[in-house]
């Protein structure tokens, strides 16, 4: 009996979208001379709260014609743009900005297809050590992180000074594969003072930047302690993490949101047309930056917090993207080309 209210709910929702719905759809457009596409385009300004409108509209029509749109090649846009104008009786001489925002839609609805394609093949990607592309970029990481430290040899204790667990670091990519060096890489060659930052910060169990974190009085209070004293405080905030091994975690943590559609807002809000790899590689490097922070405000007692403190960050970033206005807003240097662009 409990469940025969739930069963009538969905049947009448079920007769809502199919019927109902498509009934509306059609009263809407004999009122307004526009269809659902146009009143989309017309009526919301371009961005996340546009493309993802449009998505939904193509994937609910019922049109196998308009349904596949949001699959076909980049090369193809031009060609389902007339498609869709035709199928929909629009002449685009009379609206001519129409087939435009529905171009800027379609590239950067299939761009995200793409890219999760492109992602999802360096993540399935091993680090392979036998090959010389692998590693030079893993050589590239150290030299970029450690510039005035030399590599003695390729299997070294050296690897644990950037958060690496091991003497050799290939068996730390096996969860993300090449994506998580690829995103190593990119954060510590395009925004290296950052970067060098966070691993100095990670290495010792009070950061460097701390005293932003004091009000007055505890300034006050700290300056009448004796040096020894100082030492021994100045470690309570925070503790410090394996720098390399975070950044894999986080690559995760973007990979996830990236596949299960979270960060199309955005994308369709910072890239014009389709975001690219590019794209992602900056969101990594805000999402570092931006859990270095949260870690450090978050105070956690331990290491073995981690997995709490990711968490909640997650999901902190996750409110923030279900805001269709949101751009997630880069503050580093390998994004300031972007935003000029």
């Amino acid at each position: 009996t409990s469940s025969f209210p739930r069963m009538f709910v969905q049947v009448c929702l079920y007769f809502y979208c199919k019927c109902l719905w498509r009934c509306l759809k059609f009263v809407v457009r004999k009122l307004t001379g526009q269809c659902e596409l146009q009143r989309i385009c017309y009526n919301t300004k371009p961005g996340a709260a546009r493309t993802m409108k449009i998505e939904a509209s193509l994937k609910g029509s019922k049109s196998k014609r308009l349904q596949t749109s949001v699959n076909v090649h980049p090369d193809a846009i031009e060609k389902t743009i007339d498609d869709i104008m035709e199928l929909k009786r629009i002449n685009p001489d009379i609206n001519p900005q129409l087939g435009v925002s529905l171009q800027a839609c379609l590239l950067q609805i299939v761009g995200y297809r793409n890219l999760i394609a492109e992602v999802e093949k360096l993540r399935r990607e091993p680090y392979d050590s036998e090959n010389p592309q692998h590693e030079e970029m893993l050589l590239k990481l150290w030299k970029c992180l450690k510039p005035n430290s030399p590599l003695k040899a390729r299997i070294s204790k050296q690897w644990c000074e950037i958060g690496f667990q091991g003497d050799d670091p290939k068996t730390d990519f096996r969860g993300m594969g090449l994506l998580g060096l690829y995103n190593l890489v990119y954060f510590a060659e395009w925004d290296t003072e950052i970067a060098q930052q966070v691993l100095t910060d990670s290495l010792h169990p009070k950061y460097s930047n701390a005293w932003k974190y004091l009000d007055f009085n505890y300034f006050f209070f700290l300056s009448q302690l004796s040096k020894a004293e100082w030492e021994k405080k100045k470690f309570d905030k925070a503790i410090g993490y394996s720098f390399a091994i975070v950044g894999i975690n986080i690559t995760d943590l973007a990979y996830n949101l990236l596949v299960s559609g979270a960060l199309k807002t955005h994308f369709y809000n910072v890239a014009p047309e389709a975001p690219t790899l590019t794209h992602f590689q900056q969101t990594f490097c805000y999402l570092m930056h931006e859990f270095h922070k949260f870690w450090i405000d978050e105070d956690p007692l331990d290491i073995m917090e981690f997995n709490r403190v990711r968490e909640k960050f997650y999901k902190q970033i996750l409110r923030q993207l279900q805001n269709p206005e949101m751009a997630l807003c880069p503050h580093f240097a390998a994004s300031e080309s972007l935003i000029n662009m």
